[in-house]
């Protein structure tokens, strides 16, 4: 931690994620740690002479054998030393200079570099051809040893044609044994190397193609994850899978046709000149036909890429409709809508059919005027073979022409798949611009590295505050002005569309482009990391969504380090514990995908402990009571104060019954702050508040607020 602060980022101890198995922290997981706060960082083993050339690289952590660690601060070549400080130690105390003797007997070489990270993180690079190309440059070493393998293999593929044209030219005519057998042993030598080159060749493209997947398959997961919330609320979570499918497919391209065809092009370099030494006519036409093949595949690209783009626009809305149909099977199963969800099924796949037929006739007509093209390239170059060996006199074209048939198809398949390569490429480019429409989309603001860090109270304060969804004209908050000291619990009332989860969203960092002065503890909200910042909060909604996995497993998702007892603290905070201990298996029940084992009661109160596990000083309830059982709210609302307890609470609700409690009541109505003060107070000045609690309390009228006090100094914004 104290690397990390000289160069700017404080780390959260909560993220570090211990090496299984490891008594101390190891080099990998504490680079890990480093890396996932926006630092620049590798785990390495280094010698004293390495540690030497370490004059200014600032701070190097080096973990002793004992699993204590020690910083590097300084080297001293002259007197060929190192400056080791103690990090828990203060700063006032002075370095101590260490030699090699002294450092090696409790050093192994173990040590971790940091450093800020330079220029744009690669995962901030668009998603685009050029983006994969480097991904695959990054495997250069491998892909040399795959490029000299197969230059060797197809020298290798030249000796067998060389044999049969050497046995029918000299064995046979001379009836030499001697040389049979001399052949057949360099046969056997070749053959055998050839086996276990083109074994060793195969196992490096496998692990190539596993790492390009795997490097592939985390830069997409990732950007996904740092989309803002508002693109995923404004695009169905069908579409939006099925654009990211389209990424295995430029997966499968790049380890399979491209490799593949790279590794063709290789062999090419090498028969290509030895079938213009065989016989330079037949070479000629072998190309020729080659040409007219890629002439072929050229002239129908443009139609051909226009009608696959209209197959992958029926392809995006039937992905669509099917999403949308599973993420809301509740809804079409209890409203019986089984028949017109049926009928928009069927006439999305109407629609893909349509356009995949008309894509496949057109597609069918460069593949039916290629076919007779190559039929000539492998047999016609064949009987024109023969013709010039029947009209050779000197007998030796006979052995020549063998040689060309056996190497002429191992010519004309890679030049014919390098044309067809083009056409696969254009299918791969549609699915490039697929994948690029969601990853490429804007990312919220940096929330790895960058930013305040501060120790939060939960002091908020909003100044001017105004924000306007967009596709809309109307603010949803208008000049809202208001604040409230650390440890209030906040009550935020209103009709609907007035703005209530509006601010709750301003408060997470969800939306960031509104005018004004957000401030939480007097920094403004914007100048804050956003991890720090939503890993301050906590937030319970409405609707919960659970992981599938263990009570246990759910309740610590923020944190799972935690252990045990980290759990049951939460839930019995949140009164969850006494639902919990009637479960077959306590802590350890399985909650399947959409919990149907848990009620609307539980879900939620697990969800209060979620949030609770972190201890927030902000905890944000957003309407988290309204579709409750009146039991279940009572026993929610029974815990409030205590846990309100030493932190601040901001409560959005319908219901004015459970704010009754709360220190402040903000008063919203069409965006704008009509009143904030207890609710006593409310309900002698402010008409609105008065008015909705005379519709959902008729019948009496509560008691007044813990805090009765008068209001605040507040700011209309008009």
């Amino acid at each position: 931690m104290v690397a990390a602060r000289f160069h700017g980022v404080e780390l959260d101890p909560g993220e570090f994620r211990p090496t299984a198995g490891e008594a101390a922290p190891g080099a990998v997981a504490l680079s890990a740690w480093a890396k996932a706060a926006g630092l620049w960082s590798r785990a390495v083993r280094l010698r004293w002479r390495q540690l030497m050339r370490l004059q200014d690289a600032g701070p190097v952590v080096l973990l002793f054998a004992d699993g204590s660690a020690g910083l590097l601060v300084g080297v001293n070549a002259e007197h060929n030393v190192v400056l080791v400080r103690d990090p828990g130690a203060p700063a006032s105390r002075p370095v101590v200079p260490v030699d090699e003797l002294r450092l090696k007997q409790v050093w192994a070489g173990e040590a971790v570099l940091l450093r800020a990270e330079r220029g744009a993180p690669e995962a901030d690079a668009p998603f685009n051809l050029n983006w994969l190309a480097s991904l695959v440059l990054k495997e250069r070493r491998s892909l040399r040893d795959i490029a000299f393998a197969s230059l060797t293999l197809s020298f290798l593929t030249i000796f067998p044609p060389l044999l049969v044209m050497t046995v029918v030219d000299k064995v046979l005519t001379h009836q030499s044994f001697s040389t049979l057998a001399l052949l057949s042993t360099i046969l056997l030598i070749g053959v055998t190397y050839e086996t276990f080159l083109g074994y060793a060749r195969r196992l490096v493209v496998l692990m190539v193609g596993i790492r390009l997947d795997a490097r592939l398959n985390l830069h997409v997961f990732n950007r996904l994850l740092r989309l803002p919330l508002d693109y995923f609320e404004r695009h169905p979570a069908g579409e939006t899978m099925h654009k990211i499918s389209q990424v295995y497919k430029v997966r499968d391209f790049l380890t399979g046709k491209l490799l593949t065809t790279f590794l063709d092009l290789i062999t090419l370099l090498v028969l290509i000149p030895f079938l213009f030494y065989l016989n330079a006519a037949l070479a000629w036409i072998v190309l020729a036909c080659s040409g007219l093949i890629t002439l072929i595949i050229l002239a129908f690209l443009k139609p051909l890429r226009t009608a696959f783009g209209r197959v992958v626009r029926a392809e995006t809305e039937k992905a669509s409709a099917l999403g949308e149909t599973i993420f809301g099977v509740k809804t079409v199963k209890s409203l019986a809508l089984e028949p017109q969800r049926k009928s928009l099924w069927d006439g999305r796949i109407a629609e893909v059919s349509k356009w995949r037929l008309a894509f496949g006739k057109l597609n069918n007509w460069p593949q039916t005027l290629v076919a007779p093209i190559e039929r000539f390239m492998s047999i016609g170059v064949v009987l024109l073979g023969a013709y010039m060996a029947l009209s050779d006199q000197t007998g030796y074209a006979v052995g020549a022409l063998f040689a060309f048939m056996m190497l002429s198809m191992r010519v004309a398949h890679p030049l014919v798949g390098l044309a067809k390569l083009i056409e696969d490429y254009e299918e791969v480019g549609s699915s490039i611009a697929e994948a690029a429409s969601v990853l490429n989309r804007p990312l919220e603001t940096d929330a790895a590295s960058g930013g305040l860090r501060p120790k939060f109270a939960g002091a908020i304060s909003f100044e001017d505050v105004s924000f306007t969804y967009g596709g809309t004209k109307v603010p949803a908050l208008d000049r809202i002005s208001f604040a409230v000291p650390s440890g209030t619990m906040l009550g935020i009332v209103g009709r609907s569309g007035s703005g209530k989860s509006t601010i709750t969203r301003l408060l997470q960092g969800i939306n960031r482009d509104y005018s004004g002065f957000l401030k939480i503890d007097g920094a403004d909200l914007r100048e804050i990391n956003l991890r720090h910042l939503r890993q301050s909060f906590g937030v319970v909604f409405q609707d919960n969504f659970l992981f599938r996995g263990s009570i246990r497993d759910n309740i610590i998702a923020g944190r799972p380090g935690l252990t045990l007892e980290d759990a049951v603290r939460a839930a019995r905070l949140a009164g969850a514990e006494e639902f919990i201990e009637r479960m077959p298996n306590g802590y350890e029940t399985f909650i399947q995908e959409g919990s149907p084992n848990l009620s609307g009661g539980q879900r939620q109160r697990l969800a209060i402990a979620r949030a609770l596990i972190t201890d927030p000083r902000i905890l944000i309830l957003d309407e988290a009571t309204n579709a409750l059982d009146p039991e279940s709210e009572a026993l929610v609302n029974a815990n409030l104060l205590r846990i309100a307890r030493g932190r601040t609470m901001v409560i959005v609700s319908h219901r004015l019954s459970s704010l009754t409690e709360c220190d402040q009541i903000l008063v919203l109505e069409k965006g704008e702050a009509v009143d904030i003060a207890p609710h006593r107070t409310l309900l002698e000045r402010c008409g609105l508040y008065r008015q909705l609690w005379a519709q959902q309390n008729r019948h009496v009228d509560r008691e007044g607020p813990r805090h009765a006090t008068l209001a605040p100094a507040f700011g209309h914004g008009d």
